[in-house]
């Protein structure tokens, strides 16, 4: 076996002891950083009684109204937000399809319809689009009106889960609103006017617990 010359083993100490202590120094600085500097990991929300709920629908859901005292309760309560992984999962894809069938279905033939109604409390609620060219319905989760604005205008309004009866309130004609686009998980912001802008005011209320009889003149039976 070769033996190392005396005069070249203080320098391989040294340089061990170098490439050592630069080990040591990268270990604790991936170890040890701060949680401020840890990336958050998004996660589920959605509890069990709410992922049953979807999961147990059939091609429409319960449309719950105020007749109901457990209905009630839904729908005066404020909704919670969705996660990144929630907007991810196959339980909003599935809330999302079923509240447009459910709002569009013959039986209630709506305008737009919210989670609350549906008996979830989330911030999710599906919009007629009658500004936009075919008027469709889109979902918008984690919708928030951040603006009003215009002279507000006495209008018709009926809801879905007060059956059978209809009120005039004043609304504004104009808002600015933002949620998250579940494909790119960035916020939108969107101005709408009109008849459509009524819809999301009287939608988003709903994740508020605020009815729309809560704000009418009057109310009146049909």
């Amino acid at each position: 076996m070769m033996k190392i010359p005396e005069k070249y083993l203080d320098a391989l100490s040294i340089a061990f002891m170098a490439v050592t202590a630069a080990v040591t120094i990268l270990v604790v600085m991936l170890t040890d950083r701060p949680a401020d500097e840890v990336p958050e990991v998004p996660e589920l929300t959605f509890t069990e009684s709410e992922i049953s709920l979807v999961e147990s629908a059939d091609s429409v859901m319960r449309v719950l109204t105020i007749a109901d005292s457990l209905d009630l309760k839904v729908l005066r309560a404020r909704s919670a937000g969705l996660s990144e992984a929630d907007l991810r999962s196959e339980t909003f894809g599935r809330l999302a399809g079923l509240m447009l069938s459910t709002v569009t279905s013959p039986e209630q033939d709506g305008v737009g319809i919210a989670a609350p109604q549906v008996g979830l409390n989330r911030r999710v609620v599906a919009v007629q689009r009658f500004d936009k060219e075919g008027e469709p319905f889109e979902v918008y989760p984690n919708i928030q009106i951040d603006s009003l604005y215009g002279e507000p205008v006495l209008g018709p309004e009926g809801c879905l889960s007060i059956p059978g009866k209809t009120g005039k309130v004043f609304r504004y004609p104009n808002v600015i609103v933002s949620y998250t686009d579940p494909g790119t998980m960035e916020t939108v912001r969107d101005t709408v006017s009109g008849f459509t802008a009524v819809i999301f005011q009287h939608e988003t209320d709903h994740l508020e617990g605020i009815l729309y009889i809560d704000k009418a003149e009057e109310v009146t039976s049909l």
